[in-house]
């Protein structure tokens, strides 16, 4: 005796009919035609051997194998339903969980927090910070936020939020403030660069932008993270260098100038999550990055 299962939409057309009592109301709670329903029910009853159905005036009666089929492909649907109900609710109530480093955490998703949270209640967000070379593989992490190049890796899904832009940026409390910021890029020739060693070629790709020597760049202070490279710089500690982002509200607050602008590099602002964990709550917060950057940027 074959224990193979009958093709699963036959069951799904036929579970319908039987708990309806109707082809009709069943294709159209499936989205399908009346005929695509007859159809189904036919392959069934040909995988099984058995009638299931017989005409009774204007509609169907169950035959007493119809009625084994209806007790027992009601009882397994049922049980799927219940379980994927509390599957997805359950995945509703867990924590969404997003990795990304602590500067960006603190100087861009900290002061919208609370935006995030008007605009998607029923969103659960656990955020969670770090450094150094950020994995979105991470276990416990369900999405990372991160600075990246292309190409992307064949196992992520990568939603590309914005272009990065980095240029440097001082301090109207900087002693030199005054001499800087109307005078060409090529003065910085002469200022000991705050810098850091997280991103090491956040100067020299910015020199080459704007056609100057990156070896001739001289390099004070370092930092082991952007975030203290930019809080030494909104301290008037030097000239810094920072994607555009992470130091908006500091240029609207006038606690930071940019006088030399921003400039695009090849990397993007990212968000990763592994394919084989797709989320749906992934593509709400990716849209919504998207727009807050974009807001940010005007």
């Amino acid at each position: 005796m074959s224990r193979d299962l009958p093709p699963l939409n036959a069951l799904r057309a036929f579970e319908a009919t039987a708990r309806l009592g109707s082809v009709s109301q069943a294709a159209e709670q499936l989205h399908v035609t009346h005929g695509a329903v007859s159809r189904q029910i036919k392959v069934l009853e040909e995988h099984l051997g058995v009638s299931l159905f017989v005409k009774e005036g204007r509609g169907l009666k169950l035959t007493d194998a119809g009625i084994r089929l209806r007790d027992a492909s009601g009882e397994a649907f049922e049980r799927l339903r219940n379980v994927c109900a509390e599957l997805t609710q359950s995945q509703v109530e867990a924590p969404f969980v997003l990795g990304c480093s602590g500067s960006l955490l603190a100087r861009w998703f900290i002061p919208r927090l609370g935006r995030l949270n008007a605009d998607l209640p029923d969103l659960r967000l656990h955020l969670s910070a770090g450094e150094g070379d950020l994995d979105p593989r991470r276990p416990g992490l369900d999405a990372l936020l991160v600075f990246a190049e292309p190409p992307w890796p064949a196992d992520m899904q990568v939603y590309e939020l914005a272009s990065e832009r980095i240029g440097p940026v001082v301090s109207p409390r900087y002693a030199r403030y005054e001499q800087l910021r109307n005078a060409p890029a090529s003065v910085l020739l002469d200022e000991p660069l705050l810098h850091t060693t997280s991103r090491p070629q956040a100067w020299p790709s910015w020199a080459q932008k704007n056609a100057i020597e990156a070896k001739d760049l001289k390099y004070g202070q370092g930092f082991e993270h952007l975030y203290y490279l930019l809080e030494a710089a909104v301290a008037g500690l030097g000239v810094a260098i920072a994607p555009e982002p992470l130091v908006a509200q500091d240029l609207q607050a006038g606690r930071l100038a940019a006088p030399w602008g921003f400039n695009e590099t090849p990397a993007q602002l990212t968000l990763w999550l592994p394919k084989r964990a797709a989320d749906g709550r992934a593509g709400q917060l990716a849209q919504w990055l998207k727009a807050e950057l974009a807001r940010s940027a005007d």
